[in-house]
């Protein structure tokens, strides 16, 4: 019988793995699902195990002479002169052991995750560890070594042979999903970030618009820093309604970074849970309005793991399964459980406490900023909701 949402997941995605000390950790994934299972959402027979992805399957965004590297690399058999040239052994993209193995599941659990909603298995899918949308077609850049959204995408256009509409909420730009796709008139990507200003990867721009054939089928929305929820929330939902319905997609598929948040150490938004709350919910409606339901959703960034993400991604699952959000307390044998583990007080409830909300005294006129930005981004739609 078709299900309504499948939850992609095995130990093995937890193996992509830098080290202890690397803000990107898959125990963001492990701490989301028991918080999901814990509220009674997520059952057994909802989980869909990944598998690995081929390396033809890979080869369809990635270099093989990238993918080789990453192959030798994880076995300690890569030059310091191959590693700069790949990307890989830095900071960002530290090497590890069995690196190909690790990244390659990760691509098949969104393949899987693609598979489950095209072979009509299920109207909708979520592989929380995947969306890793900075890796290029022959370099690793921001934590990513395949880019699983991307490959999915050409996975998509090659065995189904439909229009992908790619939504990114991360903090960072989405820039090697866009990459990827910038000449084809049949994949369009949206991507709400803060500006490059001030966040890697720097790039984003309004003026990102696509080349050749695909001129026209790139938006960017790159926010203020200290954006808060009325302003992320009126750009996101103004960009998505007046984008999908100028491409008029065949399959949604979004990237769910959890960075936008107040907490997040890594970037300068202010937001609060009330957008983690409305992104899966005009996503869904958005779907079933345009697509069928078909919907594919992945994780990304977010790197306060304890307080934000796993909040952030249950609510992508209790959407897709439940159509709601939960609201209310956290389940207290959850915050029982992980409590001794976390570095920081585990928050009691889903949404964030109005008192913990910062104040941001430039508040108006960020908004200005951002509607302007949003204007310059959709004028080509013909469907810009001024206020």
């Amino acid at each position: 019988m078709k299900k309504n949402a499948v939850f992609v997941f095995s130990d093995d995605v937890m193996k992509y793995h830098f080290h202890d000390e690397h803000p990107f950790t898959q125990k963001r994934v492990l701490l989301s699902k028991d918080l999901l299972e814990h509220s009674g959402t997520l059952m057994t027979d909802d989980i869909l195990p990944p598998r690995i992805a081929t390396e033809e399957e890979i080869g369809l965004i990635h270099d093989y002479a990238y993918i080789d590297a990453v192959k030798r690399a994880g076995k300690g058999k890569l030059s310091d002169e191959e590693k700069y040239k790949y990307g890989l052994g830095t900071e960002d993209t530290p090497i590890f052991r069995n690196m190909h193995e690790a990244s390659s599941m990760l691509v098949g659990a969104t393949l899987a995750a693609v598979d489950a909603v095209l072979t009509n298995r299920a109207d909708h899918a979520l592989n929380l560890a995947g969306g890793l949308h900075h890796g290029f077609k022959g370099k690793a850049s921001g934590f990513c070594i395949y880019n699983d959204g991307a490959i999915a995408i050409a996975y998509i256009r090659k065995k189904y042979n439909l229009r992908v509409l790619y939504v990114d909420t991360d903090a960072h730009h989405g820039d090697g999903v866009q990459w990827s796709f910038y000449e084809d008139p049949n994949v369009c990507t949206l991507s709400i970030h803060e500006t490059g200003r001030y966040l890697f990867p720097g790039t984003g721009n309004v003026s990102e618009r696509g080349i050749k054939e695909g001129h026209g089928y790139s938006f960017n929305l790159p926010i203020d820093a200290f954006t808060q929820d009325e302003s992320y929330i009126q750009l996101y939902e103004s960009a998505f309604r007046a984008v999908i319905d100028f491409f008029r997609p065949d399959i949604i598929v979004t990237q769910n970074g959890a960075d936008s948040h107040f907490l997040d150490p890594l970037t300068h938004l202010c937001a609060s849970m009330q957008i983690y709350e409305k992104i899966p919910l005009l996503a869904h409606e958005l779907a079933h309005q345009y697509c069928g339901g078909r919907w594919i959703a992945l994780g990304g960034g977010g790197y306060d793991a304890w307080r934000v993400v796993p909040r952030a991604w249950s609510q992508i699952w209790n959407v897709m399964r439940h159509d709601h959000i939960e609201t209310g307390e956290l389940p207290t044998k959850w915050i029982e459980k992980w409590q001794p583990h976390s570095p920081f007080t585990l928050p009691k409830y889903w949404h964030d406490e109005e008192e913990k909300l910062p104040t941001i005294p430039r508040k108006k006129e960020i908004e200005e900023k951002n509607q302007q930005i949003l204007e310059g981004a959709l004028k080509y739609t013909k469907r810009v909701e001024k206020k």
